[in-house]
């Protein structure tokens, strides 16, 4: 695989991870309201590994041609993101539970789940990665397409663990010190969430009016 293709999709990938977005609040309420990182960070990668997987195997083309398992991925991922934005704002930085999955879920695997269901139920994950990964794979370079596409695909994931890690720990020490600034920063993180998730449901209930 030419290097100048992988290095031009890592300049494309740091543009897309640098934007902030629904990783960004969960990274930043797991740690400055939780000092929870390395887990929910795994979970956000682990979402990303699984979108590689459905792409490098194909399913994901099938999924954007079929309206129907689109609009239950979109209603699902959105309904997840406003849950957990409830949840944040409902239990900022330094406040008691006040969310059921809160109280009973505070073990590290808890929060890879949660990240998880952030980057994997996000359809607009699925659709950059259908739009972005194909525009940089090479047919002639002598590489399989589907070993292109997961090189690319992990790329992606590394550049992602290199900047939501940093961002986590900042979080965690630098907000977990100051307790009034944390918990405004988990509130908007929860604004966040919630702001995108209704986006998603918007935005489909727009596409599928003007059909």
């Amino acid at each position: 695989m030419e290097l100048s293709a992988v290095l031009g999709f890592a300049l494309v990938a740091v543009a897309l991870i640098a934007v902030p977005g629904p990783d960004w609040a969960y990274v930043l309420a797991s740690g400055a309201r939780d000092h929870v990182v390395a887990p929910a960070v795994s979970g956000i990668l682990l979402g990303y590994v699984l979108i590689t997987a459905v792409v490098v195997v194909g399913v994901g083309p099938l999924a954007t041609t079929l309206p129907a398992a689109l609009l239950v991925l979109t209603v699902v991922g959105a309904g997840y993101l406003v849950y957990l934005g409830v949840c944040t704002l409902r239990r900022p930085a330094g406040v008691g539970s006040a969310c059921p999955a809160a109280s009973q879920g505070r073990t590290p695997l808890r929060y890879v789940a949660r990240g998880v269901g952030v980057s994997a139920l996000n359809p607009k994950g699925l659709l950059l990665f259908l739009s972005i990964l194909p525009q940089f794979v090479r047919p002639g370079a002598g590489w399989p397409l589907p070993a292109q596409l997961a090189t690319l695909g992990a790329v992606f994931i590394v550049i992602c663990a290199a900047f939501y890690l940093p961002l986590g720990h900042a979080a965690d020490r630098v907000l977990g010190a100051r307790p009034g600034v944390a918990r405004a920063v988990s509130k908007v993180a929860g604004c966040a969430m919630i702001v995108v998730g209704l986006g998603l449901l918007a935005e489909r209930l727009v596409l599928a009016l003007w059909r």
